[in-house]
Order: C-alpha cells, then structure tokens, then sequence
C-alpha cells in the first residue's frame, strides 16, 4: 500500500504534507484521515482501517501481561487522529513531533500498510545500522532473489558404489 521515501519541510504550524502516492493510496481505501502515534524513534501513520488491525491485535494480547498492557497504554494513548486538510496535509501536534524529535525537516517512507516520520538523521543512523547489521547478520536472504533452479542434464546416472552396473543382456 505504501512505498517510497521522500524529504518533506513541515511548516511553522506543524503541517506535513502527505506525498501524492500516499494520498491516493488512503483515497482508494476511502480515508482522508491517518492515526498517527510515537513508535520507535519516529512517528507511524496509520490508516484508520489499519489502525483497527491494530487494535484488534492489542485486544487479542493476555489482558494481564504487563509488556502487553504497557505496550497497549503507550500506542493507544499516544495515538492521535489527523485528517489531511485540503492542500494534502496533517496537522502534527508540538508534543507528537517533540516526542519524535522532528523539526522542520522529516523523512517519510512507506513501509507496507503504514506511513512513518522521522527525523532526517534519525532515519540515516538507522539505514546505516540497518545495512550493516544485514552485512553482519549472514541471514541467507539473497536480493534479487536467485533465477530458477537449473534444469538436470542429461548425463546418465552414475553407478551406486555397492551396485555393478548390468550387463546387456545378449541376442
């Protein structure tokens, strides 16, 4: 639903606006709005459809466990509704911003089903971090993915050690 990276300016007012693919994708799933909570360092975006998942998935965690709850009360609390205006933008409140450490400059990517805002050094340090873990990490994943297996050729089979092969059988 979401791809791409682009480097937005956020107004003195706290308006980002919302790059072109992203509005239509929201357009086609019949919103005009996002939620929009703190997340790791940056803030994610959801559409309100997927913003339901979500909760949907918080309601389905063991109602006693404390990460549970605690993860639950921080997204959920945090969350704050934001319509686009018009001009294709959603108003980010001072606090959400601060808590992300935005300023006047934001990266914003799709990441599959939801949009995320960071800091433009925030989200350098973590595509750094995040290449070299991937050189360190050894996790087999090959990019592009490998072509088609190649076909067997037609070489005869080889003879099991434990087996003679046959002999032709005489006319």
């Amino acid at each position: 639903m979401f791809k791409g990276t682009y480097y937005l300016k956020i107004d003195p007012k706290g308006r980002l606006p919302v790059p072109a693919p992203f509005r239509r994708s929201l357009a086609e799933a019949g919103s005009s709005a996002v939620v929009v909570t703190p997340m790791d360092q940056c803030l994610s975006a959801f559409p309100p459809s997927e913003w339901g998942h979500l909760e949907q998935q918080l309601r389905a965690l063991p109602a006693f466990s404390r990460p549970a709850k605690a993860l639950t009360r921080l997204l959920v609390s945090r969350a704050v509704d934001c319509e686009l205006d018009v001009q294709g933008r959603i108003l980010l409140p001072p606090w959400l911003r601060q808590a992300a450490g935005l300023g006047r400059e934001a990266t914003v990517i799709g990441v599959l089903n939801r949009i995320e805002i960071w800091p433009p050094d925030a989200w350098s340090a973590f595509v750094s971090d995040s290449e070299r873990l991937l050189e360190d990490a050894g996790l087999d994943v090959q990019w592009p993915p490998p072509s088609a297996p190649p076909l067997p050729t037609s070489a005869p089979p080889t003879p099991s050690p434990d087996r003679r092969p046959q002999a032709k059988p005489s006319r």
